[in-house]
């Protein structure tokens, strides 16, 4: 797994080669506190929509910041260890800021995708992505499934 966690400068040379061999880069990010199905099905999707898919992770600090000081449940490690597992995913990354506007800067994906909780005019990075030519992609969400949810339920048992 180790070899699919990587960082952005080893990213950046990934990518350039990618999108050189004519190959469409796709990018996505989270927290990924707990993985669950919904994380599933929004991965799977990107990865249809090109050749190479690049999941950007809320570092530990910017959860903490986001989410609040309960959060994450999962340390970093553990996070990233459980993405880099699955096979549709093919990098994984962290990044300390809240959101990630200058990894997206850095990387400039093909292709940015965002679950369907969110508004395409609220996707950070959209406008780098579309400046350069790309596209940006919204997967439906899969109703019932969040982390939050998850947490609120276990802490009602």
């Amino acid at each position: 797994m180790q070899k699919k966690i990587r960082e952005i400068d080893e990213l950046k040379a990934i990518v350039a080669k990618a999108k050189m061999e004519g190959k469409k880069v796709v990018f996505t990010n989270g927290c990924f506190d707990l993985l669950h199905r919904g994380h599933l099905h929004l991965l799977r999707e990107a990865k249809k929509l090109g050749d190479l898919l690049i999941v950007a992770m809320n570092s530990d600090h910017s959860v903490k910041k986001i989410k609040g000081p309960d959060r994450p449940i999962l340390p970093e490690t553990d996070r990233a260890e459980l993405i880099a597992a699955l096979e549709m995913v093919d990098y994984v990354m962290s990044f300390d800021e809240p959101d990630p506007y200058n990894v997206i800067k850095e990387l400039r994906p093909n292709v940015l995708v965002k679950g369907g909780d969110w508004g395409k005019d609220e996707i950070v990075g959209a406008d780098v992505v579309e400046e350069n030519g790309g596209k940006v992609a919204v997967i439906p969400y899969l109703e019932g499934y969040s982390t939050t949810q998850i947490i609120e339920r276990i802490g009602k048992k």
